[in-house]
Parts: structure tokens; C-alpha cells; sequence
């Protein structure tokens, strides 16, 4: 009689792929973040005003960031509306003066020039001034011929070598520019870019400190729970997981909301602005944030609400000991 061998049963170890793992961490990074949005959810009130609040920190820093890239565009207006006027001599007549423009487009530095005639300037002192009647009285015109340069390079001190450099030139009685008004525009964009600067880093920390605690709080409320599953062998990674996400969805609706508040405000303040510029001749629009724009600050606030709950959820992970 012969005896079968009695077949070999037990436990069998299998060894997980590279793409099975790969495809188990795709699953729950999909199933941590729609968990974390519906958590939020299930508490529209509480998650409204954590967005809002930081909505709210990130709306100043950029509405200064749109205000001075509109004074960016504003500056670029006037580099190419710099000008120099060159007053001639009171003898100088129009043949004289034509020549003497003819010098002046030929110099190094000069882009074009535009010959002002001592009748020209007087038709257009007399317009300004609403003075027809009286200066048509005077016995002779007192003003001289004069001719407007618009130089290469608007920079202050390419300008001002420019004007001295024409102040030789035979039959120029003055060169008149005014640069101390532009001086002082850039010197006070210069001043806002670094206050914007300042202001983005202190309310970049005031989201963080808003995701943070938010976070904190949650990690309390589910302390049970992960001393369960750190106790049955889960990683920080995984127990992190879900509050990153949480975080980064805080941060999300607040760039969200924030963007919304900058395109209101825009169209709410367009109107005074606008007829703000016309009053002194000029015009000037708050630019919009556009696609960069908009990614950029959705960018920003999903960062810093993912980066605000990975220092608190580290932070409390560390001072957890399951019992």
C-alpha cells in the first residue's frame, strides 16, 4: 500500500511589487484627500472662517503687489515721456533755430526733438492760460524759441549728462529738466516694494499660525485614534498624511477667497481711480492678477496651508507616546 505524501499547506510571504506599493500609496493619497475635504465639509462654518482668515492675510500683501506693478507700468509712462526743453537765445531767429534743432537730433544720446517757435509758444502760453486778450497787448513776444528732446535713455543720469552736454552747443541759452519729482516717485516705489516685501513674510507667518492651530486642534481631537495606529506599526508619514491634506485644502479655499475679495475690490475702486488720473491728465488702471497671477497666489496659500500643518502635526507627533 503505498502513502501519500501529505501536501504542504501554511502561510506564504509574498513580496509587494514596486508598482503594486506604488499604486496602494496612489489609493490613499486619493482616499486621505477627499476624507480631509469631506471632514472640512462637515463643518462648513468652522472651515469658512479659517479660509476667510486667511483670505483675509493674504489679501493686503496683494493688493500692495498689484498696486505697485500698476505704479511699475505707471513709471515705464513716464521714462518715455522724459523730456528736456532747450531754451534758445532771445536773438536766435526761425532759420537759426532750425538749424540749431538739426545739431541737437545729431548729438549722441538724443532719440528726437521737436522745434518750438517763439509764435508757437506764445499761441500755446496764451491757450494754457486763457490770457489771449491780454498778452495780445504786448509790444513784442518775450518768449524765446525752444525745442523739446526726448533722450535715449530716460535713466536721471544719462539725462542729466545729456542736458549738460547741450548747454555748450552755440545758441542755447538754457536747458530747463525737472527729475527730482521721478526721483521721488521711484524712491517711494522703491520704499513699497520693500513694505509689500515685509508684509508678504509677516502675514505668510500669519497663515501659517492660523493652519497651525486649526491643525493642532485636530490632532487633539483624533489623539485616540492615532495612538491606535501608531501602535499597530502606522508611520508619521501616514498618520501625517491626512492633516497635510486638510492643510493644504485651508489654504486653497483662502487663496480661493482671496482672490475673489482683489477682483471685487478692483471693480469697486476702478471708478475713483480712474477719474483720480484724469484729474491730473494721466491714466492709470489697478492692474488684475491675470493667469500668472492667479496660479501664483493659489499656489502660495495652498503651500503655506500644507507647510503650516506639517510644522504642527510634526510638532504634536513628536509629544504623542501611545499607552
Amino acid at each position: 500500500m503505498s502513502r501519500e505524501t501529505p501536501s504542504r499547506r501554511g502561510a506564504r510571504a509574498q513580496r509587494a511589487t514596486a508598482g503594486g506599493r506604488w499604486r496602494s500609496w496612489l489609493r490613499h493619497h486619493r482616499a486621505m484627500s477627499l476624507d480631509s475635504a469631506s471632514r472640512l465639509l462637515r463643518h462648513p462654518v468652522g472651515s469658512l472662517l479659517t479660509m476667510l482668515a486667511i483670505a483675509i492675510a493674504l489679501v493686503l500683501p496683494a493688493g500692495l503687489w498689484l498696486t505697485l506693478d500698476g505704479a511699475r507700468l505707471l513709471d515705464a509712462e513716464l521714462d518715455e515721456s522724459a523730456t528736456l526743453t532747450v531754451y534758445l537765445e532771445k536773438d536766435v531767429g526761425a532759420d537759426e533755430a532750425g538749424r540749431i534743432e538739426q545739431a541737437l537730433v545729431a548729438r549722441e544720446g538724443v532719440a528726437s526733438t521737436r522745434l518750438i517757435t517763439a509764435a508757437e509758444g506764445m499761441a500755446e502760453f496764451q491757450q494754457a492760460l486763457g490770457l489771449e486778450d491780454a498778452l495780445a497787448r504786448l509790444p513784442d513776444n518775450p518768449l524765446p524759441a525752444s525745442v523739446v528732446i526726448h533722450p535715449q535713455d530716460p535713466a536721471p543720469a544719462a539725462v542729466q549728462g545729456l542736458a549738460d552736454g547741450l548747454e555748450t552747443v552755440a545758441g542755447v541759452e538754457e536747458v530747463r529738466l525737472d527729475l527730482a519729482w521721478l526721483e521721488r516717485l521711484r524712491h517711494l516705489a522703491e520704499l513699497g516694494r520693500r513694505v509689500g516685501l515685509g508684509l508678504a513674510v509677516l502675514f505668510g507667518l500669519g497663515v501659517l499660525l492660523v493652519v497651525g492651530n486649526t491643525i493642532r486642534l485636530a490632532v487633539e481631537n483624533r489623539r485616540q485614534e492615532i495612538e491606535v495606529v501608531t501602535l499597530i506599526g502606522a508611520t508619521h508619514a501616514f498618520v501625517r498624511r491626512p492633516f497635510l491634506y486638510s492643510g493644504a485644502w485651508y489654504g486653497l479655499g483662502g487663496g480661493l477667497l482671496a482672490w475673489g475679495l482683489l477682483t471685487l475690490g478692483g471693480d469697486w475702486l476702478a471708478a475713483p481711480i480712474a477719474a483720480l488720473a484724469a484729474s491730473y491728465g494721466a491714466s492709470f488702471a489697478l492692474p488684475g492678477l491675470g493667469l500668472a497671477g492667479s496660479a501664483m497666489l493659489l499656489g502660495c496659500s495652498t503651500l503655506l496651508g500644507w507647510l503650516g500643518a506639517w510644522i504642527a502635526v510634526s510638532r504634536h507627533l513628536a509629544q504623542i507616546r501611545p499607552r
